[in-house]
């Protein structure tokens, strides 16, 4: 039974993200700055996924832990990143854009979960990857879906970043000296 509810979770993710893409892409008011970087989020999650199917096979990497657990601990990473990054998109509110877009009086957002962190949906995103991989009940697996995962998301990140210090200056760049990317108070 968790197996199939943990699956489930794990497919409303790829369904929520195509529909964000979809409604949530920067308009006529905003001036775009992406430079592929979404793509290259699709490419890294296409990839991640697919090394992680064909890791699976490998057994000596399967996790030496009962499988009941794993998948629960899978589910909780899920529903917490997926309340994380939903909770970071409706706080952005109008701001929020699949692609790297500046909006017609864009400003800094410091309430709510980015209080804690400058990209809180990031930090959702990734632990949806995390419970994912644990679905796998193997470490390769896990590891091959959140390496190239992880790298175009640092990517997009430095991507985002210096477009939001040449668009809004000062106040960005004191957001950024008292806010950590990812992890409230590490990194």
């Amino acid at each position: 039974m968790i197996r199939a509810v943990l699956w489930v979770s794990i497919a409303f993710f790829p369904i929520s993200e195509i529909v964000l893409t979809i409604v949530r892409r920067s308009g006529k008011n905003a001036r775009g700055a992406d430079r592929g970087s979404m793509l290259v989020n699709w490419l890294a999650i296409g990839l991640g996924v697919g090394l992680a199917i064909a890791a699976e096979w490998v057994r000596a990497a399967r996790m030496d832990l009962p499988r009941e657990l794993v998948a629960w601990l899978g589910l909780a990473f899920i529903i917490c990143g997926l309340v994380i990054r939903w909770t970071a998109i409706f706080t952005l509110g109008r701001f929020f854009t699949v692609d790297v877009a500046i909006h017609d009086r864009h400003a800094v957002v410091q309430t709510g979960v980015y209080r804690f962190a400058r990209h809180p949906s990031y930090t959702g995103m990734m632990l949806v990857f995390v419970g994912t991989g644990l679905a796998f009940y193997n470490w390769l697996s896990l590891l091959c879906l959140l390496l190239p995962i992880t790298l175009a998301v640092a990517n997009r990140i430095r991507h985002e970043e210096r477009t939001l210090v040449a668009a809004l200056g000062a106040p960005y760049i004191e957001y950024c000296a008292r806010t950590k990317r990812l992890i409230p108070g590490v990194f």
